[in-house]
């Protein structure tokens, strides 16, 4: 019976995540190399790839910043009273529980054109639908936890106690932070770092909601790959997708790697 339950799982695991990688890259070589390097180096795949690559540096660094100070303060905030860290510590899950598309649609009625703060921002000239900053926003909204839960746990593991020493012996805020917390949170940030890098390439929901997916302007590469499937070119379709399964697999051995580093120090 164990063995049965073993070869189930592999199976599963075959199905799942195996057969279609291959899939994906026998697609991309269809044409041979000329097809994969044509999908990959026309405008649209050129740019496509560009805006990803932004969206995933701006939402990388925005989320380290703010996710390691929303942990800071739901683990360590003695003057936040418990409900209201208890809701906090909710909210920051909404966007596991919703649908990233009801995400992207949350943004596009708060500050769509018809919406009242959308129509201000166009009015000064600051397009958020339909553009890249309702795009990064989207990704944000999507990634946000993931750096929180990373960091929240390392930070209850580890107490206080050095750092209120450190705060005892005169230490500034900011200096009890880089020579006190940070060496012991870092790996969790890396982790953080890598987990939201890879869920950015992979976003497709909510940025197709924001961004309109318009060729050559709001598109990235999920979203291209989308409209190549929709249009019946497959081998363009399974070459963007290669290149961010590659990428994001990378990430993850990578990952992997750092753990074990970590493991033997």
């Amino acid at each position: 019976m164990r063995k049965l339950w073993i070869t189930l799982t592999y199976l599963v695991f075959l199905i799942l995540l195996i057969a279609p990688l291959i899939k994906i890259f026998t697609g991309s070589w269809e044409d041979g190399w000329s097809g994969f390097t044509d999908a990959l180096t026309r405008a649209q795949s050129l740019h496509a790839l560009m805006m990803t690559g932004l969206i995933v540096v701006v939402v990388t660094l925005l989320n380290t910043i703010f996710g390691v100070m929303l942990a800071l303060y739901l683990v360590r905030a003695a003057w936040l009273p418990r409900r209201i860290k208890g809701l906090l510590n909710s909210i920051v899950d909404l966007p596991f529980a919703v649908s990233p598309v009801i995400g992207g649609l949350m943004i596009v009625l708060m500050l769509g054109p018809t919406s009242v703060l959308g129509a201000f921002f166009e009015d000064i000239g600051f397009k958020v639908v339909y553009a890249l900053p309702g795009m990064i926003l989207a990704t944000l909204f999507v990634t946000f936890p993931l750096m929180v839960r990373e960091v929240m746990p390392v930070l209850q593991e580890i107490g206080a106690q050095q750092e209120e020493a450190a705060s005892t012996l005169g230490a500034y805020s900011w200096y009890t932070f880089w020579k006190v917390t940070w060496p012991s949170i870092r790996w969790g940030v890396i982790y953080g770092v890598v987990l939201t890098v890879a869920r950015s390439l992979g976003e497709f929901g909510a940025v197709l909601v924001v961004s309109g997916n318009i060729m050559n302007k709001t598109q990235t590469a999920t979203t291209l790959v989308y409209q190549d499937v929709e249009n019946f070119d497959v081998t363009s379709a399974s070459s963007v997708a290669l290149v961010l399964a590659a990428f994001s697999v990378g990430l993850l051995l990578l990952m992997e790697w750092a753990k074990k580093r970590k493991e033997v120090h």
